[in-house]
């Protein structure tokens, strides 16, 4: 296996899941948490660290095998680092320049009646990092995923906000062959151009400091796809002096098989809250300890 590249591997014997493989290379690190039977089976995608820098690049394959059920978090938001004062480089960042791209890369295949239930913390892109995210899911007809892909405006506590270099991330989900879903965000500053005044981007951003986007479908959260579109269709936005702190919006896909949802957040809090408040019925599906660690 090459260096930050991981393999999971879940399958269903008789009632009961496990894993029949669980492997990675540094600088990548997958932990798998003992938890009491009514919640399912979970793992930790980690960084050694704490981070990623410039350069370094995680290819992860996982498998889901016919009705087993997985939840993929992290411990706390990923860093992106431009590089890493006094600390390593990955070996395929060797040589190459400090403001390298950051690269995750995750292929999800899910069999007939699986689940994934892909909860991370947001990603945090540190001033001049350069990160790029590609994530292809393909589902079984019966299979179920709830995608959660979500970014922060960096440590604003120390006057970062959308001080990044490039943020660029791609979601695809296919069912059976065929394409249900494909968002793409890029966030980068922009070339001025000369009819308009120029716009860094964290003015075009604000005053929000989270985006997230989510993806649903599969019959586990039909349910939820159900309460989040009467939810949005009882929504009514009013004009005020000053912006949302909270903006939503709910958009049904595959003739309403599936959902992307967009949210908009002043704080990470915010959203975090709404996300665990609107999510609640996956709680049943997931196990009461997972939820609270996905949602706090």
């Amino acid at each position: 296996m090459e260096a930050g590249s991981g393999r999971i591997v879940l399958r269903k014997h008789g009632t009961e899941a496990a894993f029949s493989e669980l492997s990675y290379v540094y600088p990548l690190k997958l932990l798998s948490p003992r938890l009491s039977p009514e919640n399912a089976s979970a793992v930790y995608v980690v960084s050694y660290g704490g981070g990623l820098v410039g350069g370094d690049r995680i290819q992860l394959s996982v498998v889901v095998d016919e009705g087993a059920a997985l939840v993929i978090l992290t411990q706390g938001s990923t860093k992106v680092f431009k590089n890493r004062s006094g600390g390593r480089l990955s070996s395929r960042s060797q040589g190459t320049p400090a403001d390298a791209i950051t690269t995750q890369v995750l292929d999800v295949s899910i069999a007939r009646g699986g689940a994934v239930f892909l909860l991370p913390d947001p990603v945090t892109c540190f001033r001049s990092a350069a990160y790029n995210q590609i994530q292809v899911f393909r589902l079984h007809s019966s299979a179920s995923l709830v995608l959660l892909d979500w970014v922060t405006s960096g440590r604003k506590s120390i006057g970062e906000d959308w001080a990044f270099s490039r943020y660029y991330s791609k979601n695809e989900v296919w069912v059976e062959n065929r394409q249900l879903a494909k968002d793409i965000m890029l966030l980068e500053e922009q070339q001025p151009l000369p009819s308009l005044p120029p716009r860094t981007l964290a003015e075009s951003l604000a005053p929000y400091s989270c985006y997230a986007t989510l993806i649903m479908c599969g019959p586990l959260v039909q349910n939820t796809l159900s309460s989040l579109s009467a939810d949005f269709g009882r929504l009514t936005v009013f004009k005020q002096a000053s912006p949302h702190e909270l903006l939503w919006s709910f958009s049904a896909i595959g003739d309403g098989a599936g959902c992307v949802v967009r949210v908009a957040g002043t704080e990470t809090e915010l959203v975090r809250n709404w996300l665990g408040e609107k999510l609640v019925a996956l709680e049943g599906i997931m196990g009461p300890d997972l939820y609270r660690r996905a949602f706090g």
